[in-house]
């Protein structure tokens, strides 16, 4: 690793990127061609990728209007008003990395956006989850239009099969979005099968989480495949790899970012396991200890079954099996999983996927400043709190 990469993540990087943040004025930043020179590169294009999807979720939302539910038209262009756009960043990274900076492979890119969306709404649909960033998850703030707007029937219902509906809009959109971006139909012929591979693999990973009780204790090679599948994946491999096969890139330069993408993914998703346990609700806008109240069978709650001796796993299967967990059951779930050592042992495995990834990167034959930022990233999703 050459001392430029291995230097200290940006302000920029580690604070702006990583978590959501008050959107100053996106529209200064539309149809721009972003390059990743300058110490604000992140931050132009996470507001350039918001100007892009703005404009198309606006033009799109009139098919909603016209059924008289401008209320889900609302809701979207505020969903996709506050994302961190990390898969759309690393798609058009992976533009970078064969074609010079475009502001058509930013629409393309800023498209992953929709499909975020989609399944975002649609998992907490499925994990019943009452809020997402911060605030009430969409099918809760659907219920509440449909309650508020005196209608009959169950409005939980509503809500909930609105949200799926809207989902369902922004997977069809993200396509169409892709479509549209004003690439090259040549070039984007070259993305299907990844394209596809990548919506495949968000699926059945989905599945995957669905049917994943940690009473059952899966092994950790099972966990970290449905991980794998349902965001590693689908938050940097496939965005990264469908971006530079955008751009023409050769099988080797794939290859090497596909091992990149791979490495950096699951420590994306070990770092959420980790956040899922220990985050704090303000700074993730979810429950503390979402995991343990939900009974996933994450990394870290998987490992540290596999860690205790044989008090603490018998007192860890009692919690486990535990009807409803106050704050105290809480505590003492979390003093278990660091005490078998299992969050350090989370740790050690985001480290050494860090450094596999990093070392990808240097035997990648692209643009300094695109491998800067890769590396930079590498750090940030290893090394986020939100």
């Amino acid at each position: 690793m050459s001392p430029e990469m291995s230097a200290e993540v940006s302000p920029e990087i580690s604070s702006l990127s990583m978590a959501p943040v008050a959107d100053s004025s996106p529209t200064t930043q539309r149809n721009r061609a972003v390059t990743v020179s300058g110490g604000a590169w992140l931050s132009n294009l996470r507001l350039a990728v918001l100007a892009s999807i703005a404009d198309y979720v606006a033009t799109q939302r009139t098919a909603l209007d016209v059924a008289g539910f401008d209320a889900a038209g609302d809701l979207l262009e505020e969903f996709v008003s506050r994302g961190k756009c990390l898969r759309s960043t690393f798609m058009y990274l992976g533009w970078l990395s064969g074609a010079a900076p475009s502001s058509a492979a930013l629409s393309a890119a800023a498209s992953l956006e929709l499909l975020h969306a989609f399944a975002l709404l649609q998992d907490d649909v499925m994990d019943q989850s009452s809020e997402r960033r911060g605030l009430p998850a969409a099918h809760v703030k659907l219920a509440r239009w449909y309650r508020e707007s005196g209608l009959s029937g169950s409005a939980e219902r509503f809500g909930e099969s609105a949200a799926t509906l809207l989902g369902d809009m922004c997977l069809i959109w993200a396509e169409q979005m892709l479509r549209e971006s004003g690439i090259d139909a040549h070039r984007l012929q070259r993305i299907w099968p990844r394209y596809d591979a990548m919506r495949i693999e968000l699926a059945v990973g989905q599945f995957g989480d669905l049917a994943s009780d940690v009473r059952d204790l899966p092994s950790l090679d099972a966990v970290l495949d449905v991980a794998r599948r349902k965001s590693g994946n689908y938050t940097v491999r496939r965005p990264l790899e469908i971006g530079a096969a955008m751009a023409g890139c050769d099988d080797r330069t794939l290859a090497q970012l596909g091992r990149y993408g791979a490495a950096v993914g699951e420590a994306f998703q070990l770092r959420d396991d980790l956040l899922g346990v220990f985050g704090s609700p303000a700074i993730t806008g979810k429950p503390s200890g979402g995991d343990l109240l939900e009974r996933k069978a994450t990394s870290v709650v998987v490992t540290a079954h596999h860690l205790a001796d044989e008090p603490a796993r018998l007192r860890l299967v009692e919690l486990v099996n535990s009807d409803d967990l106050d704050e105290t059951q809480l505590d003492c779930f979390k003093t278990l999983i660091v005490t078998t050592g299992a969050a350090q042992r989370i740790e050690d495995m985001i480290g050494h996927r860090v450094e596999l990834a990093r070392n990808a990167l240097d035997e990648l034959a692209i643009d300094d400043a695109v491998q800067r930022a890769l590396d930079d990233l590498a750090v940030a999703c290893a090394k986020r709190s939100a």
